[in-house]
């Protein structure tokens, strides 16, 4: 019954016409960067945001007075994820197919990301400048894949367009105004804010720094913010060129400091006068072991790195052939050359996957975030080792989690119910929040609550065992050198 009257209410509350949300997928090669440069370097807001763009995923560009916002990277993290979960972050599509090429398996693959997220598209048919371009041959390569467009016994609109010349941009623009105008999209402006995380990372100068994608309602400065694993207050609010707002109205990127902690890419966020209850529903992500359960098979869920093609090949053959329990099933996420970066590890967060890398490295930004989200990284410059390592991950995982226990090795303060103290893990895993049972001779002391967890004076949500780390207790217990605390 609350629920029948909530929506009733959010039925009757005034609405205003929102601009569309715009996600461009297709074939590597075909064109989508040229695009989409061409259509910011001819806008001039989306101009102004130089490089900020690059930074932040996501710009808006004005069209014959209305606003259009494009998401600038089409393998977006948040795209994929959202796609996964049965939704989508835009409202319309462009399919990009190459008039000298034709459909792809890539353009296939991008198909079927728009069809399963239930998104509307429009086709633009790139590359028309090239001698050899074939516009109806390309049209009849699409009816054969099921694309039925205009004037070819279907609904999907097309254009062709070159981001040589500018030909056919402003009316593919023209078309995605007409398909937002025919979609009717409308937001409630006095409701609760809520959105989509495009981006999260960490910065030494800024802290915790949150791109995101208001869906309904207005962003405020000051407001409260939450999502599944991650909440705060907004106390800095930008827009997409970089420079400090108040508020932000739907389909508006926004860049956000105020975070207590990162948020994980694909997340839905709620912002505005929240409840204790809303608040407190937050629950810090589990650690991220590449596991799922579907039809009792355990899907082990792994992204290949390597230093070159024939060491990613040889990487591939060898866990084909690493022996598993009856149960087990890996699934290869993606496999590339190079380095291990931040958008490996954001991959690894949102597909819940392992990394292996051979003879490879990893930046700075992908340990960081690694070390935050506690995902499982395996990397040696020797093969037999790292078979070996995941040979033992691979046993570990189909066993029952071994509770946190750490040994107390120094006592830097206590202070009423705040302790803070330098410990070993020794067996499982220490996490923030963790109750722990103190033990001291063997004999129980009582209990008390991780409140704080440092590794190498960084902030950590999980520390595994064999490595250090420093803890803030809360308990009416006195902690001494020595102890023994256990996870309940």
């Amino acid at each position: 019954m609350r629920e029948a009257i909530f929506f009733d209410i959010l039925q009757n509350m005034p609405k205003e016409t929102r601009s569309p949300i715009i996600v461009v997928v297709g074939h590597v090669d075909h064109g989508k960067t040229s695009l989409l440069d061409y259509i910011r370097k001819t806008n001039v807001v989306a101009k102004e945001a130089g490089g900020i763009t690059q930074s932040i995923g996501a710009y808006e560009i004005v069209h014959n007075n209305r606003t259009i916002t494009f998401i600038d990277t089409p393998g977006h993290e948040a795209f994929s994820k959202m796609r996964v979960r049965g939704a989508h972050i835009a409202d319309i599509g462009i399919l990009v197919v190459a008039a000298d090429e034709g459909v792809k398996p890539q353009t296939k693959e991008a198909l079927k990301a728009l069809q399963d997220s239930q998104t509307p598209f429009v086709v633009a048919l790139t590359k028309i400048d090239k001698p050899n371009a074939d516009i109806e041959r390309v049209k009849n390569d699409l009816t054969g894949n099921n694309v039925l467009l205009e004037g070819y016994g279907g609904t999907v609109s097309f254009q062709g367009v070159s981001s040589k010349t500018g030909a056919g941009i402003p009316e593919l623009l023209d078309l995605l105004i007409l398909n937002a105008d025919v979609l009717g999209l409308t937001y409630s402006p006095e409701t609760a804010a809520t959105g989509i995380i495009l981006e999260a990372s960490l910065s030494k100068t800024r802290g915790v720094t949150v791109t995101v994608i208001v869906e309904n309602g207005t962003l405020r400065k000051g407001d409260a913010i939450v999502t599944p694993t991650a909440k705060g207050k907004i106390k800095n609010l930008e827009n997409f060129l970089g420079k400090p707002v108040t508020e932000l109205i739907p389909s508006s990127p926004a860049v956000i400091l105020g975070f207590e902690a990162l948020p994980q890419v694909g997340e839905e966020f709620k912002s505005g006068r929240l409840s204790e209850e809303e608040m407190a529903s937050v629950h810090a992500p589990e650690k991220k072991l590449g596991v799922r359960r579907n039809d009792n098979k355990q899907i082990i869920s792994v992204i290949l790195k390597a230093d070159v093609g024939g060491s990613l090949e040889a990487l591939h053959d060898i866990l084909k052939n690493i022996p598993l329990k009856e149960n087990q099933l890996i699934n290869v996420i993606s496999q590339s050359v190079g380095e291990i970066t931040d958008g490996d590890v954001k991959d690894a967060i949102a597909s819940e996957a392992i990394i292996v890398g051979f003879r490879t490295t990893m930046n700075a930004a992908a340990e960081n975030i690694a070390r935050i989200h506690n995902i499982k990284i395996l990397t040696d410059e020797i093969i037999y080792k790292l078979v070996e390592g995941i040979e033992k991950l691979f046993a570990e995982l189909n066993q029952a989690p071994v509770k946190g226990e750490l040994e107390v090795l120094a006592l830097f303060s206590s202070q009423g119910k705040k302790h803070t103290v330098g410990g070993k893990v020794t067996k499982g895993q220490m996490k923030l929040k963790l109750v722990l049972e103190i033990q001291r001779n063997g004999a129980s002391l009582g209990q008390g609550r991780i409140v704080s967890l440092q590794q190498n004076k960084k902030d950590a949500t999980v520390v595994t065992a064999g490595n250090e780390c420093g803890l803030e207790i809360e308990s009416n217990v006195s902690i001494a050198k020595g102890d023994i605390l256990k996870g309940v």
